[in-house]
């Protein structure tokens, strides 16, 4: 289950309450943000542990020709929602649904990502960003607990050593922690609130340039 339902309702106009952008770095088993005020990226040491809020796709990479990061909207149904991905010095790559442009995508650069929202210990909301094999274990972690998210806390206490072939590599092996306390359940609805605020106002405005683009095509 998730925290956050994926319905839009109406609400005031909110800033982006996610506070940190994860990655994981395979050689390092570990997380990474890029910390702005710092102007550099932070390690982040396991173990890791938060409360799942709500999940969306997205496409992300490094487009060579333009020398700029790719990047997309979230979508919730990715078989059903039309995508935009873009080149930030390029502009538009590609529009559709992500079955019908992801070659379009693939030979820009840019890859599948699984974009997950989370509640960290301190009650800040973060973004874990996966792609490649680890979506695969976010994605098998998440089919067999789904029932449990909302009152437990999801923990990464370990990396899994993987291979393929001769390539080796590393992903994070998602555990179920303790259930929350009702103090740590009442926080985790108040964050989940405040970013279904934002991501309410994210979607309706997504809904709109889709409608602008569908009359611009008339």
């Amino acid at each position: 289950m998730a925290r956050i339902s994926h319905t839009s309702e109406k609400s005031n106009s909110s800033n982006n309450p996610t506070k940190k952008y994860l990655d994981w770095k395979s050689n390092d088993k570990s997380f990474e943000f890029y910390d702005k005020e710092a102007g550099d990226k932070v390690k982040v040491e396991l173990p890791l542990k938060f409360v799942f809020l709500q999940h969306y796709h997205t496409v992300k990479g490094w487009n060579d020709a333009s020398q700029s990061g790719i990047w997309s909207n979230e979508v919730y149904y990715i078989g059903s929602e039309p995508m935009t991905v873009r080149a930030f010095k390029a502009g538009e790559i590609a529009t559709g649904l992500y079955k019908d442009i992801k070659q379009d995508i693939t030979n820009a650069g840019g890859k599948y990502h699984r974009s997950v929202y989370v509640m960290l210990e301190d009650g800040t909301i973060a973004n874990l960003s996966f792609k490649g094999a680890v979506v695969r274990e976010w994605s098998d972690f998440f089919g067999d607990n789904q029932s449990l998210l909302d009152n437990q806390w999801i923990e990464v206490n370990t990396a899994k050593e993987q291979k393929k072939g001769s390539i080796k590599y590393s992903t994070p092996e998602f555990t179920l922690g303790k259930n929350l306390t009702a103090k740590e359940s009442s926080m985790a609805d108040e964050t989940a609130l405040e970013l279904k605020v934002y991501l309410d106002e994210y979607f309706r405005k997504e809904e709109v340039i889709e409608a602008e683009n569908f009359e611009l095509n008339i």
